[in-house]
C-alpha cells in the first residue's frame, strides 16, 4: 500500500492516521509540538462518530468511558427547563448513547491505534506540492531536536491536512481571502470535580450567554461557556475563572460551586470562528483537508470533532479504494469522492450549529423571550422532540457499513 502524510495530531488527524493504517498504508503523522499531551478539556462523541470509530476499533472503548446517564435538556440562566429529554431516549432512537469524555482520553486511544515510528512530534511539516494524477504530492518538514532544527522534503501519494483552523494548508490549496471569520463569541473550557450528589447534565441559556454542565468518569464534570467578547479580548489579570464567576456566578446551583473549585490555571478559553461559505473543495491533486482546516464550525452542536472523525474514515475508504487498484487507481479522483460524500453534510452542519450559536447569542429582552418561548414549546411536544432535531447527524453511517 502507498505512504500518506498526516500533518497535524489532534482527533482528526489521528483519526486519519489510524484509519490509514488499518487499511494497509504506511502512515507519517506530523505533530508540530513536544508531545500529544491534549489540552484538559472534554468533547462529545455522538452515535454518528461511534459508528466511524467502529471502523478502527475504537468505538466500544469510546463507549465505556460514558457517564452521561439519565435526564439532559437545555435550561434557563435560573434553573428553570426549556426542553428536556432521556439520554436513553436518544440512544434508543439512534441505537448508540452520546458520550462525553476528556479530550485525552480519546487522544490515547487513537495514538495507540498507530504503529511504532508513525507518530513524529516537534515535526512540522508544509505542504510544497499538492501533486496530481501522475506525481506524488510532497512536503517540506522541520524537525527540532536537542541538536537544532533539521529540515528535509517527503513526498507521499496522498497528503492529509488535519492542521486545524488557521490552517496553512487551506490557504496553500485555496489562496486569497481568509474564508473564516469571528462570530463575536470567545469559548470557555474546564474539568473539575463534580459536585456532591448527583446533578443533571443541562445547557443554560442566559441572555447572550451559555453555560454547560456534563458528567465525566472518575467523579469530574466537564463545563464550558460561551459570551460575547471582543475577538483576541482575555480576562483582566489572565484570571478567566473571575471572568467566568462575575459572568455565571449568580447563574442557578450548582453553576457557581463547580466554578468556585475549578483551577485557575485549567480554564482554557478560545475566540469562535466559523465559515460562512463552504470551501469550493476539500482537495486539490493528492492533498485533502479535513476537520477544522475543512470546515471550522461553532460548537454549538459538538460536533466539531465528530465530523472530523466522520471526514477521516471516509478520506481512508475513498483512499484506499483507489491506493489497491493500482491499473486504474486515481488519487485526485478519489478525494473529488471525499469532497463530494462529505461537503454538503458538513457544511450543513456547520450552517445548523452557526445557526443556534444566533439564538445563544441573543441579548434583547423581548428576542430573548421570544426564543426560550419557542425552545418551550418544541419540549412540549414530548421527549422526543429534542432528539428528532438531531436526526440527520446521528443517522449518518460511515460507507461500506452494511447496515
Amino acid at each position: 500500500m502507498a505512504h500518506a502524510i498526516v500533518i497535524g495530531g489532534g482527533i482528526g488527524g489521528l483519526t486519519a492516521a489510524a484509519a490509514l493504517h488499518a487499511h494497509g498504508w504506511t502512515v507519517t503523522l506530523h505533530e508540530r509540538a513536544a508531545s500529544l499531551e491534549p489540552v484538559g478539556s472534554g468533547l462529545a462523541i455522538g452515535p454518528n462518530a461511534l459508528r466511524a470509530l467502529d471502523t478502527i476499533g475504537a468505538g466500544d472503548p469510546v463507549r465505556a468511558l460514558n457517564a452521561f446517564q439519565g435526564e439532559g435538556g437545555v435550561r434557563r440562566s435560573d434553573g428553570r427547563w426549556l426542553s428536556r429529554t432521556s439520554i436513553q431516549t436518544a440512544a434508543d432512537r439512534y441505537g448508540d448513547p452520546l458520550v462525553v469524555t476528556l479530550r485525552a482520553a480519546l487522544v490515547d486511544l487513537l495514538a495507540a491505534r498507530l504503529p511504532d515510528g508513525a507518530l513524529r512530534l516537534n515535526s512540522t511539516a508544509t505542504l510544497a506540492s499538492p501533486g496530481d494524477a501522475t506525481a506524488p504530492a510532497t512536503v517540506t518538514t522541520s524537525t527540532e531536536s536537542g541538536a537544532g532544527g533539521v529540515a528535509g522534503e517527503e513526498a507521499a501519494g496522498l497528503v492529509v491536512a488535519a492542521d486545524g483552523i488557521h490552517s496553512p494548508t487551506r490557504a496553500a490549496l485555496f489562496p486569497g481571502r481568509s474564508p473564516i471569520r469571528y462570530t463575536g463569541l470567545t469559548a470557555w473550557r474546564a474539568v473539575t470535580a463534580a459536585p456532591a450528589g448527583s446533578f443533571t447534565p443541562a445547557e443554560a441559556w442566559g441572555r447572550g450567554t451559555v453555560f454547560g454542565i456534563n458528567p465525566l468518569t472518575g467523579d469530574r464534570a466537564y463545563l464550558y461557556a460561551t459570551a460575547p467578547a471582543f475577538e483576541g479580548a482575555r480576562a483582566p489579570g489572565g484570571d478567566e475563572r473571575a471572568e467566568l464567576l462575575r459572568l455565571f456566578g449568580d447563574w442557578y446551583d450548582p453553576v457557581p460551586a463547580l466554578l468556585e473549585g475549578v483551577d485557575p490555571d485549567a480554564v482554557l478559553r478560545n475566540d469562535v470562528y466559523h465559515m460562512p461559505r463552504p470551501l469550493p473543495a476539500f482537495h486539490r491533486g493528492r492533498a485533502a483537508l479535513l476537520g477544522d482546516a475543512a470546515h471550522p464550525m461553532t460548537p454549538n452542536l459538538g460536533q466539531g470533532a465528530c465530523q472530523a472523525i466522520e471526514d477521516a474514515v471516509v478520506l481512508a475508504y475513498h483512499a484506499t479504494l483507489a491506493a489497491r487498484d493500482a491499473a486504474s487507481g486515481d488519487m485526485p479522483a478519489a478525494l473529488a469522492a471525499y469532497t463530494a460524500a462529505r461537503r454538503r453534510r458538513t457544511a450543513q452542519v456547520m450552517r445548523r450549529s452557526h445557526r443556534i450559536g444566533r439564538m445563544t447569542a441573543l441579548t434583547g429582552a423581548v428576542p430573548v423571550a421570544a426564543r426560550d418561548a419557542a425552545v418551550r414549546l418544541a419540549g412540549l411536544l414530548g421527549p422526543t422532540a429534542l432528539v428528532r432535531q438531531a436526526d440527520m447527524i446521528f443517522q449518518w453511517r460511515p460507507p461500506g457499513d452494511p447496515a
